[in-house]
């Protein structure tokens, strides 16, 4: 049962102290109605959330960033998280596990735009439905973006002019959440008109370029744009954060600031980099509740926080219990330990379908170590997303990689990628230098770690999203439960790619020859990635026109191709026309993209070959692309 924690004897001493020395202070240094106000029993909490930047862009995080003044005084009263995570690089999967406090690899919420919408997991409320149960004065304002269904005790308000302050009680305890739009992807989908038109306070020529992008003036406009967003988020802050002030409840409120996840700039959002995950986060600490807090104000905690923490956290502050079925640990509120949380040195990354590109990649990073693995390494980073190409820059990046301008650190996210990558993060905070074959023990290590991970929260990516909709998202969370064991076969069969071929061909033959429709979907995915390596053993495996399982032979069909005996356009084609399901064919069209980008055989492909029975919105966005209408 969900209860309010009463007010403790040392924080009524506090208060009496508090309102004893405020007394005596000249009343000219002190708001009346800071004076006049009551400490209240729970604190405020409000989160003011800025989308698409991940921690890179403000200089309070990295020395290449912009001055933020604003969110910088936050910081003398507060504390700063250089490790605070986004969990997904991408907005309705990251806002899913803010609201929920659950991974959504586990709760069916993990695939960006949603085709079919999850429910919650059973006994589990969106958590501030909790602190309304509890007296609290919750409000949004106003972007939601959840990939779970939303009953309607959440909010008291939730619009464009949702506020804290239309609360019906003066002395009620508020939830506030609010985001600042003007950092979004969308703001940099400008025209060359607007470069003409709109000057940017940076000097281009001055800013930092990731090392991956190519020196232009128009990436550099691009970041240099980007900068000035920054500013303004620190000037809205600096709005919300006055308005507290104004109204006495700056020192009862607990002020979160943080990115929804990474950055926008071309591989970020998106992309499990740390530009696409480390997000900046900074803490207000009231006066009034700062014993709820194992730090001193302007510390800056090592302690690896996740936004799976986030709703655990908020419940923490307001004294009430955190739900088993969260998946996260509170970082701030009563009884925790600076000790025992400095400890915390770990987070996992998931990416899956964002809008109509499909690739499924996971990373866990510990303390320095960042480890990425791929399970269709062979899909380029700059595989086509409509919406991510709006970006002059970002389509500007795949010409010059198509006219061979780039150098081999710039091109390579237009090709294939190793299956693991590991990298030392404090001596190559970009991601650049893959040390996975210099680094066994570490590498095996942390692969250990994700595999651990991925079946303890019954990682939901392993089955394709057509089995997904069809049969599980009644039910995301039993689901899983009820298929751990195939899980723990999958995830093992998917690790036959880190290995040589001459290792686990017998294996991987076997398991296509004889496996159920799950096993042989994931033979073939560790076949394709091997792809010509694989040599003569091809010759070993059934002819994909006798497969039964429509979506394993799709992962046939692709496999002839990545061997190169065959153009596998025509059978493709041939399946996609045949194909009933649209979730199915949104997969097989991802696989068409790919071989049309990024192989010889696109050449001879022609749009008006296709014939789909049955299309979805994401399905649409792939054939505008194919028809040149996008």
């Amino acid at each position: 049962m969900v209860s309010l924690k009463l007010l403790s004897k040392n924080r009524f001493q506090f208060t009496l102290g508090l309102l004893l020395s405020m007394a005596f202070m000249d009343s000219e240094s002190v708001k009346a109605n800071e004076i006049d106000k009551p400490v209240p029993a729970t604190p405020n909490i409000v989160f003011l959330i800025s989308e698409d930047n991940s921690k890179h862009f403000m200089k309070l995080f990295d020395p290449n960033g912009v001055e933020t003044p604003n969110i910088e005084k936050m910081l003398e009263s507060g504390l700063l998280y250089p490790n605070a995570f986004s969990n997904a690089p991408v907005c309705s999967v990251a806002r899913s596990t803010l609201i929920t406090g659950t991974l959504t690899t586990r709760t069916g919420m993990h695939l960006h735009r949603k085709i079919k919408i999850a429910p919650m997991p059973e006994g589990l409320e969106m958590f501030p439905a909790y602190l309304r149960k509890a007296g609290y004065y919750t409000t949004n304002n106003a972007k939601k973006d959840y990939n779970a269904v939303e009953k309607d005790n959440v909010w008291d308000n939730s619009s464009l002019k949702a506020t804290w302050q239309k609360r019906p009680e003066e002395n009620q305890p508020f939830f506030h959440q609010e985001t600042f739009h003007e950092t979004h992807e969308s703001r940099l989908h400008f025209t060359n008109d607007v470069m003409m038109e709109h000057k940017v306070q940076d000097d281009p020529a001055q800013v930092f370029l990731f090392p991956q992008f190519p020196d232009t003036p128009l990436f550099r406009y691009t970041v240099a744009y980007h900068r000035d967003k920054i500013r303004e988020i620190d000037e809205w802050v600096g709005k919300k954060i006055e308005e507290l002030a104004e109204a006495g409840e700056l020192e009862n409120t607990f002020v979160f600031y943080f990115g929804d996840h990474g950055g926008v700039l071309p591989g970020s959002k998106g992309y499990l980099n740390e530009t696409g995950l480390n997000v900046p986060l900074v803490v207000r600490i009231p006066e009034n509740f700062k014993e709820l807090v194992p730090y001193a104000v302007q510390e800056k905690p090592q302690a690896f926080v996740s936004f799976i923490d986030f709703a655990p956290t908020v419940l923490q502050l307001a004294g009430l219990e955190v739900p088993e079925q969260m998946d996260g640990q509170p970082f701030l509120g009563g009884g925790l330990n600076k000790t025992t949380l400095e400890k915390r040195d770990e987070t996992y990354g998931h990416a899956d379908r964002f809008d109509e590109k499909y690739e499924m990649v996971r990373s866990v990073r510990k303390g320095k170590w960042k480890y990425i693995r791929s399970y269709q390494p062979y899909y380029p980073d700059g595989l086509q997303n409509n919406y991510r190409y709006k970006m002059m820059a970002f389509a500007s990046w795949r010409t010059l990689f198509n006219e061979g301008e780039l150098n081999p650190q710039e091109a390579a996210f237009f090709k294939g990628k190793p299956v693991e990558r590991l990298y030392n993060l404090e001596e190559d905070p970009f991601e650049t230098k893959n040390l996975a074959a210099n680094q066994k023990i570490v590498l095996k290590d942390l692969r250990r770690r994700l595999d651990k991970w991925m079946l303890e929260k019954n990682d939901l990516g392993f089955f394709p999203e057509n089995i997904l909709v069809n049969s599980a998202m009644e039910n995301p969370v039993e689901f899983g439960e009820k298929h751990h064991e195939k899980l723990k076969e999958l995830i093992a069969i998917s690790d036959w790619a880190t290995r040589d071929w001459d290792e686990v061909n017998d294996k991987v033959i076997e398991s296509i020859n004889s496996g159920d429709e799950l096993e042989r979907y994931w033979a073939y995915t560790v076949a394709c990635t091997f792809g010509k390596k694989m040599g003569v053993d091809y010759a070993r495996l059934p002819d994909f026109k006798n497969e039964t399982s429509a979506i394993v032979q799709l992962k046939a069909i692709e496999l002839s191709g990545r061997i190169g005996l065959r153009n596998p356009m025509p059978a493709l084609t041939r399946w996609l026309n045949e194909s009933t399901d649209p979730v199915a064919s949104l997969i097989g069209l991802n696989t068409l993209v790919y071989f049309k980008d990024h192989s010889p055989y696109g050449k001879r492909f022609s749009s008006a070959s296709l014939e789909l029975k049955v299309v979805n919105d994401e399905v649409k966005r792939r054939l505008a692309y194919l028809d040149g209408t996008w």
